[in-house]
């Protein structure tokens, strides 16, 4: 298969601030925490890229789950106890370790953007960052698979240490 061997090295642009140190507590995803409160810190040298984000109010943060060991294909999710593919939950346990989450944007000063909404631990390697556009990020007649009825009132919103090793 075409790529299949092909290696891509991925360099952070920044670092997510949070007060999450350990695993356990998380929120297991950013909007069932919307008080969580984190800062992005873009480095220096990729500050000018900031330019125009104010205008946004929510942003999607690309990072890297630097403390996630290992994968498994088939594991629990948070929101069920039936054991359901790797690429049909938001487990940290991946091929690629690579997390998104949209946050709400509340405010630059310089290099640091302020968000709110936060899932992601301390020390956080940022790899990206791009605007939440409601026209191309929100999709009508969707299908939830497994999810649904499973949102309006989920029995765990922080992380337990399922996803710990």
């Amino acid at each position: 298969m075409p790529g299949k061997d092909k290696i891509f090295k991925f360099r952070p642009i920044g670092v997510i601030h949070t007060s999450f140190k350990e695993k356990v507590g998380v929120p297991i995803q950013g909007f069932l925490a919307p008080e969580g409160r984190g800062a992005v810190e873009v480095y220096p040298e990729y500050e000018e890229g900031l330019k125009d984000i104010e205008g946004f109010s929510h942003i999607i943060l690309v990072y890297c789950f630097h403390k996630s060991k290992g994968f498994d294909l088939l594991a629990k999710p948070f929101l069920d106890d039936v054991k359901r593919g790797v690429f049909s939950i938001r487990a940290p346990r991946r091929p690629n370790p690579i997390g998104i989450t949209a946050v709400r944007f509340v405010r630059r000063e310089k290099n640091i953007l302020h968000v709110a909404g936060v899932d992601m631990l301390d020390g956080t390697p940022l790899l990206d960052i791009k605007p939440y556009v409601a026209e191309f990020d929100r999709f009508k007649d969707v299908k939830k698979g497994w999810t649904k009825n499973k949102l309006e009132s989920p029995s765990r919103t922080h992380a337990d240490e399922r996803f710990g090793e």
